[in-house]
């Protein structure tokens, strides 16, 4: 999915972007309500979240898997999405144009949230039906392997985004191993004046180490990712924004309901 995804945005160009799973669950008909929202409230991405989910449409594992990832995300990324693995979206071309598209699977929704994320890009929710699969079709969606994978990005990107929260972590737990170790090491130094457990020592040195160079790796990386970011924050600001925050010749641009104003990923 993701590599049809990434020819789709390199080959494809327009002003505004529409994609939707090719599994018969969203309706067609649907799409020019995500596109009216994507003009009105000048978002970059318009995510068509589920609701409705049939027992054929979608397994309770998934749907119980979906609503762990989406809270794993808010906690991750700050970002409260209603669902972040939705299939049917609607994006602008700075979106498309400045989106790197690097997964290669079902994961690729994952990387959409996080880039809109990582540059702040306003992005609003729409509640859609999911409808029925047709008849003799089958989910592609491995629970396990599927998951396995979206773990393994949630992972990278936050490597790839927070390195310092990536790698501090590790930074920690060397740092609490290494003190485990050295504590009773140190006591017994301090009443025999004489360190039986050489081992044990150099152990807990090595994992000192390794929690300062963790740090360090962390901290580099952290003004490495902040340049990249600011980097591709004005990349996406040079590119043109295109109909979808451009009013139709002779007309006024629809004001947003009320209340609904997009919010910044």
């Amino acid at each position: 999915k993701g590599n049809v995804v990434r020819r789709m945005f390199a080959d494809i160009d327009a002003d505004i972007y529409v994609m939707a799973d090719g599994d018969g669950t969203y309706a067609p008909e649907d799409a020019p309500q995500l596109i009216n929202v994507l003009r009105t409230e000048r978002s970059d991405m318009v995510v068509g979240t589920r609701r409705g989910v049939t027992d054929d449409a979608g397994r309770n594992g998934h749907a119980f898997g979906n609503r762990i990832f989406n809270r794993l995300y808010k906690g991750l990324f700050g970002t409260d999405f209603t669902d972040i693995f939705s299939g049917y979206r609607v994006f602008s071309r700075r979106f498309v144009k400045s989106f790197p598209a690097v997964s290669g699977g079902f994961e690729i929704e994952t990387e959409m949230s996080v880039h809109a994320s990582q540059l702040k890009l306003p992005v609003s929710e729409m509640a859609l039906d999911y409808g029925r699969r047709p008849e003799g079709s089958s989910s592609k969606l491995s629970t396990f392997r599927d998951g396995a994978r979206i773990l393994w990005m949630f992972a990278m990107l936050v490597k790839e985004t927070q390195p310092l929260r990536f790698f501090g972590t590790f930074a920690l737990f060397f740092l609490a191993a290494s003190i485990g170790l050295m504590i009773p090491v140190l006591i017994e130094f301090a009443e025999t004046g004489l360190v039986p457990r050489m081992p044990t020592w150099v152990l807990s040195i090595g994992m000192l180490l390794l929690s300062m160079l963790a740090m360090m790796t962390g901290l580099i990386l952290d003004s490495v990712s902040r340049g990249r970011a600011e980097q591709k924050r004005i990349f996406y600001l040079s590119i043109s924004s295109g109909r979808a925050e451009r009013p139709a010749s002779g007309q006024a641009l629809p004001k947003s309901e009320p209340g609904k104003a997009p919010r910044a990923a």
